[in-house]
């Protein structure tokens, strides 16, 4: 969908200028759209959410099961090999790749790398990856509990909106301890807070939610589709707001991380994307149907350029600090900028893309023939899955 694509190559747009700021130039090449790029991460969790909701809820509310094997099998070879590739270069070379030597080989391959991951270590913004991963793994075992055990939606709802504030409850706790400058507190800000499962994983919930909204409750989607528009020019106005709260209240220096951003801000981040992902979906809205330049080869090569991004900035630097070019000069942006797409090109085309099409001739999207392995009552049409 050229909706999707726009919004995937707007979040991957974001987490590079962001990190090219943080790792190469060190000033806001970019202006305030370099100082917010950390919420491209926020905007893959919100996709994410609804895309694999999507693929859960579908399937369970039509009556045809989810097979749990093929689902993970589908999920492992479309991230686990371009993500072994990246892992092998930066084990091999972590020194070249940038960043003090990774954590144990094993936290990467259980995905746990993020749990009181300390910055600036080689690889650490995989910490997003196994947040993802932790993701894949839990919801369809949720989706198929709550398809057996939940008598309503309402119910599945309430706990919809009891992890959201659970989570905001558990940043504002956190943000007590670490989230001032005051004794060296915000020290512990990321391994914490920043980097925790357990405190950015409701940023997934908005994506899931439109999922929801999609799946059960089919009169109110379609009225919502066909007032698209109007769902635009909302979701524009949240997505301000929220950028601004970024810019402006997210950390004050002097003082450390703002306590409304951290406790309710990465909520309130996601939920304007969750707004902006229902409007794109709207065959009423243009952004529904444009397919602007780039964006789709962007969003196909986003996974790749994710993983590969920084270590390519980091060698782009050397290379032209040898040279005598600043890392804050335009040439340096422009050049890593150019490296990091031909990179993340060249992982896709290499790993990424051969094991999609392996993936699609050994576990295609729809088995054949599937039986449900949990069919829903016919006097029960509100129960999630049914």
């Amino acid at each position: 969908m050229a909706g999707l694509d726009s919004l995937r190559a707007l979040a991957i747009v974001f987490v590079l200028v962001y990190h090219h700021m943080l790792f190469v130039s060190r000033q806001p090449d970019l202006g305030w759209f370099s100082n917010v790029g950390w919420v491209g991460v926020d905007l893959f969790f919100v996709l994410s959410g609804y895309l694999i909701g999507d693929q859960i809820l579908g399937p369970l509310q039509r009556g045809e099961g989810l097979s749990l094997p093929r689902f993970y099998a589908r999920r492992l070879l479309r991230t686990v090999p371009a993500f072994w590739a990246m892992l092998a270069l930066y084990f091999s070379f972590p020194g070249e790749l940038g960043g003090r030597e990774p954590p144990p080989l094993w936290r990467f391959l259980s995905f746990t790398q993020n749990i009181q991951l300390p910055p600036g270590t080689a690889f650490s913004h995989a910490w997003s990856l196994c947040i993802e991963e932790q993701f894949y793994l839990l919801l369809p075992l949720l989706a198929l509990a709550g398809a057996r055990w939940l008598r309503s939606v309402r119910a599945a709802w309430l706990l919809w909106v009891a992890a959201i504030a659970g989570a905001c409850a558990l940043r504002g706790w956190l943000w007590q301890r670490y989230g001032l400058e005051a004794g060296g507190a915000v020290r512990g800000y990321h391994p914490n807070l920043y980097y925790a499962t357990w405190c950015r994983a409701d940023e997934f919930l908005p994506g899931l939610g439109v999922a929801m909204l999609k799946h059960w409750h089919p009169a109110v989607w379609q009225r919502l589709m066909a007032r698209g528009r109007g769902l635009l020019v909302l979701a524009g106005a949240a997505v301000a707001a929220a950028l601004w709260g970024a810019q402006v209240h997210y950390y004050v220096p002097g003082v450390g991380y703002g306590e409304f951003m951290t406790t309710f801000g990465y909520s309130l981040i996601a939920l304007a994307f969750g707004l902006l992902l229902l409007a794109t979906l709207s065959p009423a809205t243009p952004l529904h149907h444009w397919r602007l330049p780039g964006a789709a080869a962007l969003a196909a090569w986003s996974y790749s350029i994710y993983l590969s991004h920084k270590a390519i900035g980091h060698l782009v630097l050397q290379a032209l600090q040898a040279r005598g070019v600043a890392a804050d000069s335009a040439w340096t942006f422009g050049i890593a900028m150019l490296a990091c797409l031909l990179g993340g090109w060249a992982l896709y085309r290499a790993v990424e893309w051969p094991f999609l099409r392996l993936r699609q001739r050994w576990v295609p999207a729809r088995a054949p023939a599937a039986r449900p392995q949990h069919p829903q009552p016919a006097a029960h049409p509100a129960t999630p899955g049914a």
